[in-house]
């Protein structure tokens, strides 16, 4: 097996290891790290996701950690979801503009202390775009990137294996809601959340150096459920309707477009960055807007990442976003961004894999 040298510009998880003994076969470059991909068997990981319980290394999502005097401040100038009735120990799910309001990430804020969150992350562009903001507005705060590296558990039988670990008192957490715990000596925040679903949490290791001794603790757990590996499932985030930042959006998108607009409060005041243009967007109208689609074609093809057009009556009305073989609904779904003149159950054409295939358009999300 070829080897990785870990350097700044692509590191390893604490759970790299671990993957490799599970037989991890793919990994891709996320994050300034690799994540793993693939275990060799797509449809094992989906039916554990589905049906018992997944173990995964997100540790890719990074944190952003803002301390401080200003913190709660410069927090909420950030993003465009109030912030003021979030309590030490709740997250929120906010999505984040720049100053044309177009979407730049949609982390989970953690509230650790009054002065003290976490932006729970994909993409660490963020933690520079906070630095030049709090510059620009002369807050009081440290922005850095903390040694903290989540692994999910997901999965209908999630709850039982952390419970297990930890205690029942993990199944009174409500979503996006955390709180501390240790086993081992290992430090560690537990949270109610995950991309998929399928009900889980996310385990925050706080010790870069114990990753091999969470994973096999929790994988010990989880046997008697079948617990196993996997990753963020891209079948299942496509039927559960999750958004994908970066994946589904472009750079001019804005929330309205996505499916975010009830996360956007636009009575916050203009020092919050893109609320301006956020209320301009909204008065003048949102063009495009983010629906299913469902292809005629019902035999398994390859799932895509890529943006492919959609047609509709001969005309391009914008692209389908991701795709994959749904296995509940036996045929390739996805989603589409497209202009407002395309309604719900309009028949479209798309140009995937330089063949026209025809699909409807539906609502999301599909379960």
């Amino acid at each position: 097996m070829a080897e990785i040298g870990p350097n700044t510009r692509l590191r390893v998880s604490p759970f790299y290891e671990a993957t490799l003994a599970e037989g991890v076969t793919a990994f891709s470059p996320y994050n300034n790290m690799l994540m793993p991909v693939s275990y060799g068997n797509p449809q094992a990981e989906y039916d554990r996701l589905m049906n018992g319980v997944a173990q995964w290394d997100v540790s890719v999502q990074r944190q952003v950690e803002i301390k401080g005097p200003d913190a709660a401040t410069l927090v909420q100038i950030l993003s465009v979801r109030d912030l003021s009735n979030c309590v030490v120990g709740q997250g929120k799910y906010t999505p984040m503009c720049d100053h044309r309001g177009t979407l730049i990430n949609d982390p989970v804020v953690l509230k650790l202390a009054e002065d003290h969150f976490w932006l729970s992350i994909g993409d660490n562009n963020i933690r520079m775009w906070a630095r030049a903001i709090a510059a620009e507005r002369g807050l009081m705060v440290s922005i850095e990137e903390p040694d903290v590296s989540p692994m999910a558990v997901q999965g209908p039988k999630a709850e039982d294996v952390v419970a297990h670990v930890f205690g029942d008192w993990v199944r009174d957490l409500k979503y996006f809601w955390f709180a501390d715990a240790e086993i081992n000596g290992i430090p560690l925040k537990i949270q109610r959340s995950g991309y998929s679903k399928q009900g889980g949490f996310e385990l925050y290791l706080m010790d870069g150096g114990r990753g091999s001794d969470l994973w096999n603790i929790i994988r010990e757990a989880g046997q008697s459920h079948g617990i196993g590996p996997g990753n963020p499932n891209p079948v299942e985030r496509i039927e559960s309707g999750l958004l994908s930042y970066g994946g589904d959006t472009d750079d001019a998108t804005n929330p309205f477009e996505v499916r975010l607009g009830k996360y956007v409060d636009l009575d916050l005041d203009t020092s919050v960055v893109g609320i301006p243009a956020l209320r301009q967007i909204k008065e003048q109208g949102v063009q495009r807007h983010q629906l299913g689609i469902v292809l005629d074609h019902q035999e398994p093809q390859p799932g895509h990442a890529i943006w492919y057009d959609v047609f509709k009556d001969g005309q391009l009305v914008g692209q389908m976003t991701n795709g994959g073989w749904s296995p509940r609904l036996q045929t390739v779904i996805g989603f589409v961004l497209v202009s407002n003149d395309v309604e719900l159950g309009d028949r479209v054409t798309v140009q995937r894999n330089n063949t026209p295939e025809a699909a409807t358009v539906c609502a999301l999300p599909f379960f």
